[in-house]
C-alpha cells in the first residue's frame, strides 16, 4: 500500500547537494563496493542518481532502492575523492532514514530492529548486562564448549564467524571499580580537564583500551573524567536510518558533557568521533540545539589528535626493538575527520620500531559499524582485498584507531592464515604499553 506521507519524507533530501554531484566518476575507484561488483548502482555516483530518481518521482522507495542504499559501507572515501565536495555520508543517512520511516508508516516493522535501536543501544545499563553475560560465557568456557560441540552453528553465520575475533571482555568487577576521575601524574606540565567519551560497545568489549587511553592522557598531563551520564554516540542509529533516535542520543551527550564542565571531549573510536563532530549538522533545523551542539563539537578531539598535540609531555619508557608496524586508517577518522598524520607521528616516535606504510591504508577494511554482520559476504570480500596489502608490509603489528577495524583486522589475520605472524592492536593500547 503506498505511503501518503512519502512526499513529505522526500523533502528531507538536500536537493541542492544531490544536484552538486557532477557524475564525474572520481568516486568510482575509491568505492569498495563498486570495486567488488563493477555495478554503477553500487557506486556513490550511482546511488546519488537513484536518490535523484526517487526525489523526482521517477523511482520508488522500494526493496531495490533499500538494498542499494544498504550495500554501501558508508566509509566516505568518496568524499575525499570528490572534487565537488558532495557530502555523500549525509545524503546516505537521509536516504536510509527515508527508507526506514517509509517502512514504519506502511506497517513493515522489524521487532529485532526496534529491540536494538530503541531498547538496547540507548540504554548503557542493558549493554553492560549483555557484556557481563558475554564475560560469564567466556569465563565459564561456554564459548569454547559451543565451538567444540558445534552448538555455535546455531548462530547466524556472520555472528558465528565474527565471535572468534572477540577477546576476553573485562569482568563486571573491573568495570565497577573504575575511578570516575583519573588524575594526572604529579609532575605533569599540562592542566586540562578532559571528558572521556567511552562509547557503548567500546566500554564493554574494549574496556581496557578505554583505560589505556586514560593512562596515556594522564601521562600527558590531563585529568580524565569518565562522565557517567553519557550515552551511545548515535552513529549506529544515524547510519541505519534512525535519525530521530540519533538526535535524542546526541541531546543526552550534549547535556551530560555540559554538566561535567570539561575543557575537551576525547574519544578513541574513529566512528564515534566522526558522529560526535557532526552533531551540529544533525540539528540544522533546530537553532537552539544546533548552537549547543556547535559548542560541544568545538571541544571534541580524537585521542590521536590530543596525544600528538601534547606529545612533548609524553615520555617513552619502553621500546619495541626490531618490531615492524603498519597502520590501518579508520575510515571515519581519515575521511570523516581528516585525522591521518597524527597516529603515524605517534607510531614513528616509538623507540625501536620500523614503521612501514601500507598501500591504500585508508581503504575500508569492511567492518563499517555492523556491516560485517548485516552484509557479511561483501564485508569479507573487502577484507580479503585489504589483507593482500596488509601481508605485503610483513608487519608484526597492524595498528588501528577504531574498535570495529580492530575486530575486522583480527578476523582478516585469521582468514589470511597469519596468526602467530602478526597481531592487530589499538594504537592507544600500544602507546600505553611503551609509556
Amino acid at each position: 500500500m503506498p505511503n501518503p506521507n512519502l512526499i513529505q519524507l522526500l523533502d528531507n533530501f538536500d536537493r541542492e547537494e544531490i544536484l552538486n554531484c557532477m557524475q564525474c566518476g572520481f568516486c568510482l575507484p575509491a568505492c569498495p563496493t563498486y570495486r567488488q561488483t563493477g555495478k554503477e548502482s553500487a557506486s556513490p555516483r550511482g546511488r546519488i542518481a537513484l536518490m535523484k530518481g526517487v526525489v523526482d518521482g521517477q523511482l520508488n522507495v522500494d526493496a531495490e532502492f533499500e538494498d542499494n542504499m544498504y550495500l554501501c559501507l558508508g566509509c566516505r572515501a568518496c568524499e575525499t575523492a570528490c572534487p565537488a565536495g558532495v557530502p555523500y555520508g549525509s545524503l546516505l543517512e537521509t536516504a536510509r532514514d527515508v527508507v526506514e520511516r517509509n517502512k514504519k508508516d506502511i506497517g513493515e516493522h522489524s521487532f529485532l530492529r526496534d529491540l536494538l535501536f530503541e531498547e538496547i543501544f540507548p540504554n548503557p545499563d542493558r549493554i553492560d548486562r549483555l557484556g557481563t553475560m558475554l564475560w560469564a560465557s567466556q569465563t565459564l568456557g561456554l564459548q569454547k564448549l559451543a565451538n567444540k560441540m558445534g552448538l555455535i552453528n546455531l548462530l547466524p553465520r556472520p555472528m558465528r564467524e565474527m565471535q572468534s575475533a572477540v577477546d576476553q571482555v573485562a569482568s563486571p568487577w573491573q568495570r565497577m571499580k573504575r575511578e570516575s576521575v583519573i588524575h594526572p601524574e604529579p609532575d605533569a606540565s599540562q592542566n586540562l580537564r578532559v571528558g572521556m567519551f567511552k562509547g557503548c560497545i567500546m566500554d564493554v568489549m574494549f574496556f581496557e583500551t578505554n583505560q589505556a587511553t586514560a593512562r596515556v592522557l594522564t601521562k600527558a598531563g590531563c585529568e580524565v573524567v569518565f562522565v557517567e551520564e553519557q550515552a551511545c554516540c548515535g552513529a549506529l542509529h544515524a547510519h541505519s536510518g534512525e535519525q530521530n533516535g540519533a538526535k535524542e542520543l546526541a541531546k543526552r551527550n550534549i547535556e551530560a558533557f555540559e554538566a561535567a564542565g570539561v575543557d575537551l571531549i576525547v574519544n578513541n573510536a574513529g566512528g564515534c568521533g566522526a558522529a560526535l563532530k557532526e552533531y551540529h549538522h544533525w540539528f540544522h533545523d533546530d537553532p537552539q540545539w544546533q548552537e549547543r551542539a556547535m559548542k560541544f563539537v568545538a571541544k571534541c578531539r580524537d585521542a590521536n589528535e590530543l596525544a600528538a598535540e601534547l606529545f612533548s609531555a609524553l615520555e617513552f619508557r619502553g621500546e619495541l626493538p626490531g618490531v615492524r608496524i603498519t597502520y590501518q586508517d579508520s575510515c571515519h577518522l581519515a575521511h570523516g575527520q581528516g585525522v591521518r598524520a597524527q597516529p603515524r607521528q605517534l607510531l614513528r616516535s616509538i623507540p625501536g620500531v620500523e614503521y612501514v606504510e601500507m598501500m591504500e591504508a585508508d581503504r575500508c577494511c569492511g567492518s563499517a559499524g555492523i556491516y560485517n554482520i548485516t552484509n557479511f559476504d561483501m564485508s569479507m570480500e573487502v577484507l580479503d582485498e585489504k589483507m593482500e596489502n596488509v601481508k605485503s608490509t610483513s608487519a608484526h603489528l597492524v595498528v588501528t584507531s577504531n574498535p570495529g577495524c580492530l575486530l575486522q583486522m583480527r578476523k582478516g589475520i585469521q582468514r589470511a592464515g597469519c596468526e602467530g605472524q602478526m597481531e592487530a592492536v589499538h594504537i592507544m593500547d600500544l602507546l600505553d604499553r611503551v609509556l
